[in-house]
């Protein structure tokens, strides 16, 4: 995972993160535009593969933590933790895609590696 990277691949690394922000216009957009990243550059570059998986793997396991804290919300502790996990994924995505842009090889906490 050494070498020098291109101008080009830390772009397309940021942007498999922060991509993600479409999910706000788009149905599913914050576990598409990571997944259309990853399988368009996987061939071409390793890091930008490396974030397009690592971004697409904290989406799904969001997803699903959300998924769970909207049924807890029915027990009203989930109102909580969704706000909780809304801000949390705000500033990771947004952590990763500075990272990502200055070339580290940057992974999520709490994330279940669904694609390895």
């Amino acid at each position: 995972m050494t070498g020098q990277l291109q101008k080009e691949e830390k772009t397309w690394g940021m942007l498999a993160h922060l991509g993600i922000f479409s999910g706000h216009f788009i149905p599913f957009g914050n576990i598409i535009a990571p997944l259309v990243i990853w399988m368009v550059k996987k061939d071409e570059s390793d890091y930008v593969a490396y974030h397009g998986k690592e971004s697409l793997n904290f989406q799904i396991s969001i997803t699903i933590y959300l998924i769970i804290s909207v049924i807890l919300a029915l027990l009203l502790i989930g109102f909580i933790l969704v706000g909780v996990l809304w801000v949390f994924n705000l500033v990771m995505v947004i952590i990763a895609g500075i990272k990502a842009n200055d070339g580290e090889w940057y992974r999520y906490p709490l994330t279940i590696r669904f694609i390895k």
